[in-house]
């Protein structure tokens, strides 16, 4: 079973995430904030984890997504940074952190599938 943590400061968005991803049969974990999200992710080492940018508190998505990928223990999680931000700046500015992916929302549950597909994450 593959563990997913998800950080995202909206509940109702963590919900849908995580009823997307139990279907699939997937264990989930969540953070509401960056700070907890980086305690998570130093004790579940899970197999990916979605990140938002924008989020209350001293750190941010970014600040996080480089964290997971500056700790030789961690750098190997694929990361996809799920934000409402879709410029050319913004896309940059989470590959530059680290990111394996970004993903705009509003996005579908089928799009999130697929891209977890792809990154070897979950399915076929």
């Amino acid at each position: 079973m593959k563990k997913i943590l998800i950080v995202e400061d909206h509940a109702d968005i963590r919900r849908l995430i995580r009823m997307t991803l139990e279907f699939e049969g997937c264990q989930i974990h969540e953070a509401p904030d960056a700070p907890t999200g980086w305690d998570l992710v130093r004790e579940l080492q899970p197999d990916a984890v979605l990140l938002d940018v924008m989020m209350p508190g001293a750190l941010n998505g970014l600040d996080l997504c480089r964290a997971i990928k500056g700790d030789g223990r961690l750098r190997r999680i694929p990361v996809v940074i799920l934000s409402a931000r879709g410029s050319a700046a913004d896309r940059e500015a989470g590959m530059l952190a680290g990111a394996d992916a970004y993903l705009l929302k509003p996005f579908s549950p089928m799009q999130l599938l697929d891209l977890l597909s792809n990154l070897g994450v979950t399915g076929s």
